[in-house]
C-alpha cells in the first residue's frame, strides 16, 4: 500500500432541523441561496462541481463527494482531507435565519487509509467527538459515540449521534421499513478500476466523461429509475448522485492502485430488491474487502442475513457483524458487517466511547 495518497474513506454528517412556522415549508433549508452553500463548503474546503434537484430535494456533486439538501435535513459526505465538522456552525446559522432549529446530529465514518494525513478535528475519533460535543447545542442532550469493530483492526465504523429530548421518539411508524445503507469497498479489481480513469486529452467535460463512465460500468443499472447526476475527475476518479423521488443514492470512486476505494450509499426499503442492488455494486467494483453499515429505526436480522447471503455467490463472505443502538431519530439501530474472501467470521462486542 502507498505510504500516502488520496483518502477515499468519507466522513458523513447528517443534520435534522425543525420549525414551528408553517410558512417555512415546503422548501425549508432549500431556501438557502447558493452563495451561502458555497460558504459552508468553503469551511469544509470543497466546492460544487455539478447539481440537480427535483420536487423533494437538491443534490450536489462536490469536488470531494456529495451534499443533499432537504427541507428539514442536510447530508454532507466528504472525502480527502476535508474538514467536514466545520460545516456545522454555518449550517446552524443559516437554518436559524430561516426559523429552523437543529434537533438531531449524526456523524459516521470508516477507518481512514491515511489517518496521519487528516487535519484537525479529524485527527482522531476522540478529537472529532470532542469537537462535536463543543459545537452542537447543549439541548441535544441524548448523545452517544461508539466505535463498532470488525475482525480486522484496520476496519471499524465510527458513529456519533446527538438528539433533542423532545425528538427522540418522533419517527413515523412506516420508518421501520426504511433503512440507509453505506458500503465501503477497498482493493478494487484493477481492471474494473481502470474504467474510472480518463484518457489523456479526451477533450470532454467532467459531466460528459462522467456520463460515459456511468454507462460503461453499468452504474446506471443499479437503479434504472433514478435521475443521475455524474462527474468524472481528471485524470481519474468519479462521483455520482442519484434521485428517485425523495430517495437519494451516491457513489464515489478513488481508483488508484495501492489505495483504491469506492463507496455506495442509498436509502432503501425492506420491500426493495436489495439483493439486486448489492450484487450489482459488487460486480461493478469486485472489491477484495467490503463493509456494509445499515441504519434502521428498528433492527431487522432477516435483512442483514439477506444482505450477507446476497454477495456470497460473488466470492465475498461475511467475516464479522456487530449491532449497536442509538437515539432513534438520530440513528436508531446500526448494523456493521465486513466481508472478505479470506478468513473465518467472528462476532465482536461493541466498544462504546461515550454515552
Amino acid at each position: 500500500m502507498a505510504v500516502s495518497g488520496f483518502e477515499g474513506f468519507e466522513k458523513r454528517l447528517e443534520l435534522h432541523f425543525f420549525g414551528d412556522d408553517p410558512a417555512i415549508f415546503p422548501l425549508g433549508l432549500r431556501k438557502i441561496d447558493f452563495e451561502s452553500i458555497q460558504q459552508v463548503l468553503e469551511a469544509v474546503q470543497c466546492t460544487v462541481v455539478s447539481a440537480v434537484g427535483n420536487s423533494y430535494f437538491d443534490a450536489y456533486v462536490l469536488s470531494e463527494s456529495s451534499l443533499f439538501v432537504y427541507p428539514t435535513k442536510i447530508i454532507i459526505k466528504t472525502c480527502g482531507t476535508t474538514q467536514l465538522l466545520k460545516s456545522i456552525d454555518p449550517m446552524i446559522h443559516y437554518a436559524h435565519n430561516l426559523g429552523l432549529t437543529l434537533c438531531s446530529c449524526r456523524y459516521t465514518r470508516g477507518s481512514f487509509i491515511f489517518p496521519k494525513s487528516q487535519p484537525f478535528p479529524h485527527t482522531s475519533f476522540k478529537d472529532e467527538v470532542t469537537y462535536l460535543e463543543d459545537t452542537i447545542p447543549s439541548n441535544l442532550c441524548y448523545r452517544k459515540a461508539s466505535i463498532m469493530p470488525s475482525k480486522s483492526s484496520s476496519h471499524s465504523w465510527h458513529v456519533f449521534t446527538a438528539n433533542h429530548a423532545s425528538h427522540t421518539h418522533s419517527h413515523m411508524p412506516y420508518d421501520n421499513d426504511i433503512f440507509t445503507i453505506e458500503i465501503c469497498m477497498t482493493e478494487l479489481d484493477p481492471i474494473l478500476a481502470r474504467k474510472f480513469f480518463r484518457r489523456a486529452g479526451d477533450g470532454k467535460t467532467g459531466d460528459s466523461a462522467g456520463k460515459e463512465m456511468t454507462e460503461l460500468t453499468g452504474i446506471n443499472e443499479i437503479n434504472p429509475h433514478a435521475l443521475i447526476c455524474d462527474f468524472a475527475f481528471d485524470p481519474c476518479g468519479y462521483s455520482m448522485n442519484g434521485m428517485d423521488g425523495d430517495w437519494y443514492s451516491t457513489i464515489h470512486v478513488t481508483p488508484e492502485d495501492g489505495f483504491s476505494y469506492a463507496s455506495f450509499e442509498c436509502v432503501g426499503s425492506i420491500n426493495d430488491d436489495i439483493v439486486h442492488v448489492l450484487r450489482k455494486v459488487v460486480q461493478i467494483f469486485r472489491p477484495g474487502t467490503m463493509s456494509i453499515s445499515t441504519t434502521w429505526n428498528e433492527y431487522n436480522n432477516e435483512m442483514s442475513t439477506k444482505m450477507a447471503k446476497a454477495v456470497e455467490p460473488l466470492g465475498l463472505k461475511c467475516r464479522s457483524c456487530v449491532m449497536d443502538q442509538f437515539p432513534a431519530t438520530a440513528a436508531g439501530d446500526v448494523v456493521f458487517q465486513t466481508f472478505t474472501a479470506r478468513r473465518k467470521s467472528i462476532l465482536y462486542p461493541t466498544t462504546t466511547i461515550k454515552s
